[in-house]
C-alpha cells in the first residue's frame, strides 16, 4: 500500500521530477556533459563514484528541494549510496523530494520498430530492498523508433506486465514508452501509443494506477485523455534529447504534463564550477522547467 500523502504529492504537487538515473553505458557521456573527461578515471568503480559526486552535489544542493522538485529518479547504485552521511532515500525525502528508481537493465536490439526492456532477474528482490529504504516507485524504460503497431503493442504490453510486478511490490511504477523525437513516423508513433495505452488502462483491475513518461507529443495536447485518464496517478516528460529551452517551450504546451527532465536539466552544470556558480546554475534550470510544468501556454 501507498502512503496516501506522498501519493498525493505525485499527484497532485506543483512542479517536476528530476530523472538522476543515468546507467552505466551512459554515464561516461554524462559525466564529459559535465567536464569530466574519460581519462579522469581508470576503473568502472572510479567512474561510478565520479557520477554519484554529481549527483550528490545536486541532491544536497540548498536549491533541490520539494518546493519545486517534487521527485526524483534514482539508479540502482545511487539508491544504495549516501548523501551527507545517509542514504541517498531518506536525504530526498528529508528535502520534501519523492524516491524513485530505474529499475530496467537496458535495451534489446531493435525488431518491428521498437526496443523491448531485457530480461530483470531479481527484480522482486530489488524492489523490496528500493521499498525499504524508503522508495516510492520505479521507472522502466523501453524505445519506439518506428510507427509499427505491432511492436509498440509489444512494448505496452511488456511495460504493463513489469507495472503489475512492481505494484505487487508495493511501488508505483513509472511506465516509459519512449517515442523517438527524430523518428521520421513520429506523428504516425504517438498516434498508436495513445491507442495501445489507452486500451491498457482501460484493462486494468482493481484500484491500481500508474504513471506514465512519455515523450513530448509532435501534436500538442495529444495526451489530454492519458492525463485525465482514472488509472493514470501523473503524467511526466522526458526531454528526449530537446534543448532545455526547446523542452520547456513544448511541455508548455501540453496541460497536465510535467517534466521528468535530465540532460535538459543538467545541461549548464559543469564539475569545474564554484559552488555559488553551480547553485545558481542549477536553480535557474530548476525554475524554468518547473515554470514550464506548472504554467501552460494556450
Amino acid at each position: 500500500m501507498f502512503d496516501q500523502e506522498t501519493a498525493k504529492k505525485i499527484a497532485d504537487g506543483k512542479g517536476f521530477i528530476a530523472a538522476l538515473d543515468q546507467s552505466g553505458g551512459s554515464t561516461p557521456k554524462a559525466l564529459k556533459g559535465y567536464g569530466v573527461e574519460e581519462g579522469a578515471w581508470s576503473t568502472e568503480e572510479e567512474m561510478f563514484g565520479l557520477i554519484h559526486a554529481m549527483r550528490t552535489r545536486i541532491i544536497t544542493s540548498p536549491v533541490f528541494t520539494g518546493e519545486k522538485v517534487i521527485g526524483a529518479i534514482l539508479f540502482e547504485r545511487t539508491m544504495d549510496g549516501q548523501a551527507d552521511g545517509k542514504p541517498v532515500p531518506q536525504v530526498l525525502n528529508a528535502r520534501g523530494v519523492v524516491p524513485f528508481i530505474k529499475i530496467d537493465k537496458g535495451l534489446e536490439e531493435e525488431a518491428n520498430g521498437v526496443q523491448l526492456m531485457k530480461p530483470m532477474p531479481g527484480l522482486d528482490a530489488l524492489l523490496a530492498r528500493a521499498k525499504g529504504l524508503g522508495v516510492f516507485g520505479t521507472k522502466e524504460r523501453s524505445v519506439i523508433n518506428l510507427a509499427n503497431r505491432e511492436g509498440i503493442a509489444a512494448i505496452v504490453k511488456q511495460q504493463f506486465e513489469v507495472g503489475q510486478q512492481v505494484l505487487a511490490g508495493g511501488l508505483m511504477p513509472i511506465i516509459e514508452p519512449e517515442v523517438n523525437i527524430k523518428s521520421p513516423e513520429r506523428a504516425e508513433a504517438d498516434q498508436i501509443l495513445l491507442e495501445e495505452l489507452t486500451k491498457a488502462l482501460d484493462a486494468m483491475t482493481g484500484d491500481d494506477k500508474v504513471m506514465l513518461k512519455l515523450s513530448l507529443p509532435a501534436k500538442a495536447g495529444l495526451f489530454d485523455a492519458l492525463v485525465d485518464h482514472p488509472r493514470v496517478l501523473r503524467v511526466v516528460a522526458l526531454s528526449g534529447g530537446y534543448s532545455r529551452p526547446d523542452a520547456c517551450t513544448e511541455l508548455a504546451k501540453n496541460r497536465g504534463v510535467i517534466a521528468s527532465f535530465s540532460r535538459a536539466l543538467l545541461e549548464d552544470l559543469r564539475a569545474q564550477m564554484s559552488d555559488e556558480q553551480f547553485d545558481a546554475s542549477l536553480g535557474a534550470a530548476i525554475d524554468e522547467i518547473y515554470t514550464a510544468s506548472t504554467s501552460k501556454t494556450a
